[in-house]
């Protein structure tokens, strides 16, 4: 998994890419998964969610996904589930105080966020993590966040 982790940061602009053609895809979903009901339509899609996230960015399932603020980098595979950037132990290579043979998170967000489009991004403070969304889909999220912005400004 950290291989292929490392690899997609490495490949950070190919996979921002991706989910901006993913996203729109999502969002035009939304009647459907209305009229379904959304808490019916959570299960399977968080199944695949998690396959698919986990296989690339060793994601953890916070249910609040940063990846396209942070390099594609998950900052909760942070061991101490920072957020907003690196704590004060990073070593000297680069490498996490606490897991000495990984590459610190943060280290690695950075590098992909220079890769990408948006990578100013990085610079957002990041709100705190919810752990009551923990297992939840963020993609889910994302589509009732960007419905819901849409129907206010309609009306």
């Amino acid at each position: 998994m950290y291989k292929v982790r490392r690899w997609v940061v490495r490949h950070s602009r190919m996979f921002e890419t991706l989910y901006r053609s993913f996203e729109p895809i999502l969002l035009k979903l939304h009647p459907l998964w209305r009229r379904l009901g959304y808490a019916r339509v959570e299960a399977p899609m968080r199944a695949v969610e998690k396959r698919v996230k986990g296989l690339l960015f060793d994601c953890q399932m916070c249910g609040q996904c940063v990846l396209s603020s942070t390099g594609m980098s998950c900052p909760m595979n942070c061991p101490k589930n920072l957020r907003n950037g690196p704590c004060g132990g990073v070593r000297s290579n680069g490498h996490c105080e606490v897991k000495p043979e990984m590459k610190c998170v943060w280290v690695e967000a950075w590098a992909g966020s220079r890769n990408m489009q948006a990578g100013e991004r990085i610079q957002v403070v990041q709100q705190p993590v919810d752990f009551r969304l923990r297992g939840t889909s963020s993609w889910l999220s994302v589509v009732r966040q960007q419905t819901q912005r849409n129907e206010e400004r309609v009306q």
